[in-house]
């Protein structure tokens, strides 16, 4: 007479089982969390031109090649600006301050304003900075950046460099 084994599994190993089966198999299937297809957009921010006629004349001072901003990044539902800076001098420099000007897509201007980034930067380097937006309604976002699926109006800038600082010391 052949003898017959008889493997009883109880609950909680039957469970464990299942869970581990369960988390073998979710290892193979994952979560892609990286976008496909970006791109970065490298157009360079335009510079007030010295003979505009809504620039104060003090501003004619300071060397506007100083600086480059470029990268510029504003969507509709930003609450903030991003630019690349450049220190394009050859010493130290921080508190940067720039004169900022909005305008249609036409060349009308929707603001200007000055504000002050401060960022320290060592000869020839660039940073990633941020700043308030001036459209706290998000209504409007960078032509140049991807375009909404809500409804907004895009918009240009341009930038002219009215002062920074050179830090003293170490």
């Amino acid at each position: 007479m052949k003898r017959r084994h008889t493997h009883i599994v109880t609950l909680p190993a039957l469970l464990f089982l299942s869970v581990l089966l369960l988390s073998i198999n979710t290892l193979d299937a994952r979560t892609r969390t990286t976008r496909k297809n970006l791109r970065t957009v490298e157009i360079p921010v335009m510079a007030l031109e010295a003979d505009d006629a809504l620039l104060p004349d003090s501003l004619v001072a300071v060397d506007p090649d100083a600086v480059t901003l470029k990268g510029y990044s504003k969507r509709a539902s930003d609450s903030k600006e991003s630019f690349f800076i450049t220190n394009n001098t050859t010493h130290r420099m921080s508190a940067v301050r720039l004169l900022l000007r909005y305008t249609t897509m036409n060349g009308e201007m929707l603001t200007q304003r000055s504000v002050t980034v401060p960022v320290s930067l060592k000869p020839g380097e660039t940073k990633l900075v941020s700043i308030k937006s001036f459209d706290v309604q998000r209504l409007f976002y960078y032509y140049a950046g991807p375009q909404p699926r809500k409804q907004a109006t895009p918009f240009k800038v341009a930038f002219r460099l009215t002062g920074y600082d050179v830090p003293v010391g170490n």
